[in-house]
């Protein structure tokens, strides 16, 4: 007989969009135990598992806190009522909770208003006076008032299919995995695993049941724009919701998306556990990753596993070819599924694959050493020191799109495009370094065979100022750098190498220096002075700093503008990074550039 011994949910905080699928532990006939399906069209025993998902129907209205989604809200805005915005936007738990998040939520309004195209008097009605004061807050209800309404429907309809007891529950999904959608925002779920009959189509004993907490709102983060570097107003040409591409340009993203095994809750013991697992996660880092509507998107940090089930198929839905490039595995002893890799995507419509170099730093480190020879244990010792596993991923595309190319039009034009994740140890520098030179030399090689502009993108775990970062930056390391002191194996020596003919330079740097757009002020405060880098693209509770870059060829590249950089006191006014809002401890850079005509190299 088939018996159901257990039902788990992995997370009992339901959420918008990120689907839910159950563990069902169950006891076949020959008493084996097993997690796998027992479906109708093979029933064991003439037995088979029936799932249901029922959503808890109620009088009583419950809404939840757009900032904090786990905490019932006891406020509404007035002015969200008023515009009609989505009423789980309108929500927060505390009146604190208000007004430290109003200067992000007042965009709303002001979205809203210019949708409207509403003159002073209307706006004033809307979000009342408030003495002139722009960065007050405006009045709030309480939202288990009458107005509580999304347009003209109540936000939480009734609904009948079955009762027990006082409860009445409807029946929303007849498969093991259920996506919560925004119809079940504050009502609990509940799942129904039972063992049935083929002949009858009757449950042979009780069913199995498993509720959840409230269904809460997928936490929506504040609109990143592109900030012009040239003084052309680009504020309303890009959020979150899309892009507008000027002609003859690109836009290339770079990413760590934090890998799941490394997401653990013993190290983001202050995310909230729903909001670090990986359903929840890979589905607010898609959103966020296809809102940019980048052109070519570097990410690091992939799982291999899950780029081939998730990633890949869910970004070729949206026009994107997919590159991959796992990191080898002489050192990692973990599942090999799981291991993490560099992911480079590129818009179909915008470019053709041309051609694909993989880097793999222990190869590099091993051919440095003579196989036929006997390693002494210095070289021993250098070589076990190297054999790190990091990767890089080297793809050469061709543009669809047309480019100023006066001397030859009918050249085609190929940008190369480098995507690395640079060891993460603190204590190996000089493997760092190393890895760093070994990419940048092959690149050299690459530019040498062709007229290309080049990028090079990914997690370096290097600060500014660092070794990595002068090399690339500089195209050369000092001598007397300290970093070099860390050396004691000789992996960088002689000093005089330290270099590269690569005329790279930072992205954001750039800004830092010709950025006079709109919102550039803003955006200067938000870059080290000393370096012209951002103040950080990492934030955690250990670590705040800038480990992220996009490096380009400026002598074939110019910068057209930049995704405006996160602001440290609105990411750490709750919580470091991951977040409900942001699901990685990184934050994405994004540039957009222009290939220079080559009449003017």
């Amino acid at each position: 007989m088939l018996n159901v011994v257990r039902v788990h949910l992995p997370s009992d905080i339901p959420i918008v969009g990120c689907e839910l699928t159950p563990y069902v532990l169950h006891r076949r006939p020959d008493k084996n135990i097993s997690t796998d399906d027992v479906s109708e069209s093979a029933a064991l025993g003439g037995q088979f598992l029936r799932y249901r998902w029922y959503r808890l129907q109620s009088d009583k209205k419950v809404a939840v806190c757009s900032v904090h989604p786990s905490e019932q809200a006891t406020l509404q805005c007035l002015g969200c009522v008023k515009a009609k915005i989505p009423a789980f936007k309108s929500y927060h738990c505390t009146t604190k909770c208000f007004s430290d998040s109003w200067q992000h939520h007042r965009v709303l309004h002001d979205r809203a208003a210019s949708a409207m195209n509403e003159n002073s008097n209307e706006e004033e009605e809307l979000f009342g006076r408030h003495n002139n004061n722009n960065n007050a807050a405006p009045g709030a209800i309480n939202p288990s008032s009458s107005s509580m309404l999304n347009g003209s429907t109540t936000l939480y309809p009734a609904a009948v299919t079955q009762k027990t007891g006082v409860e009445t529950w409807l029946e929303v999904g007849r498969c093991k995995s259920y996506t919560p959608t925004a119809e079940d925002i504050g009502h609990v779920l509940k799942f129904e695993c039972a063992v049935v009959d083929v002949e009858t189509m009757l449950s042979v004993a009780s069913p199995l049941t498993v509720s959840t907490s409230r269904v809460i709102p997928a936490p929506s983060p504040t609109p990143r724009h592109l900030i012009p570097v040239n003084g052309v107003d680009m504020m309303g040409k890009m959020d979150l919701d899309g892009r507008v591409p000027s002609s003859g340009t690109f836009t290339v993203l770079s990413y760590n998306i934090l890998a799941d095994v490394y997401a653990t809750s013993e190290t983001f013991s202050y995310c909230p556990s729903w909001a670090l697992s990986w359903p929840y996660r890979r589905q607010n880092l898609l959103r966020e990753i296809v809102g940019y509507r980048a052109d070519i998107i570097c990410l690091q940090e992939v799982q291999s596993d899950h780029f081939l089930e998730f990633f890949a198929p869910e970004l070729d839905k949206h026009g994107y070819q997919a590159l991959y490039k796992r990191k080898t595995n002489e050192v990692y002893n973990g599942n090999i599924q799981t291991i993490d890799g560099c992911a480079t995507f590129f818009r179909r419509d915008r470019f053709a694959h041309v051609k694909k170099y993989e880097v793999e730093f222990n190869k590099a480190a091993q051919s440095l050493t003579d196989p036929a020879t006997i390693l002494t244990a210095q070289k021993r010792n250098a070589l076990n020191r190297l054999i790190k596993d990091d990767v890089a991923l080297i793809v050469v595309l061709e543009s669809k799109f047309s480019t100023p190319t006066v001397d030859n039009p009918g050249k085609r034009q190929l940008v190369c495009v480098a995507n690395t994740h640079i060891n993460g140890n603190q204590d190996l520098k000089d493997v760092k370094l190393w890895q760093v030179h070994t990419l940048l030399k092959g690149l050299e090689k690459i530019a040498v065979s062709a007229d290309i502009p080049m990028l090079v993108c990914g997690d370096f775990n290097s600060v500014p100022g660092s070794a990595p970062h002068h090399l690339l930056a500089r195209g050369k390391v000092e001598p007397t750098h300290p970093d070099l002191a860390v050396d004691s194996l000789n992996l960088c020596q002689p000093h005089s190498k330290l270099s590269h003919q690569l005329p790279l330079v930072s992205a954001y740097s750039y800004f830092a220096i010709k950025g006079v757009g709109n919102g550039s002020d803003k955006q200067r405060k938000r870059l080290d002075p000393t370096t012209n880098e951002p103040l950080f693209t990492n934030c955690t509770r250990d670590f705040i700093g800038t480990l992220d870059y996009i490096f380009y060829t400026a002598d074939t590249l110019t910068v057209e503008s930049l995704l405006e950089l996160l602001d440290e006191e609105s990411l750490r006014k709750d919580t470091a990074l991951p977040s409900p809002i942001w699901s990685s401890d990184h934050t994405a850079l994004l540039a957009e550039f222009r290939c220079k005509s080559r009449s003017r190299r």
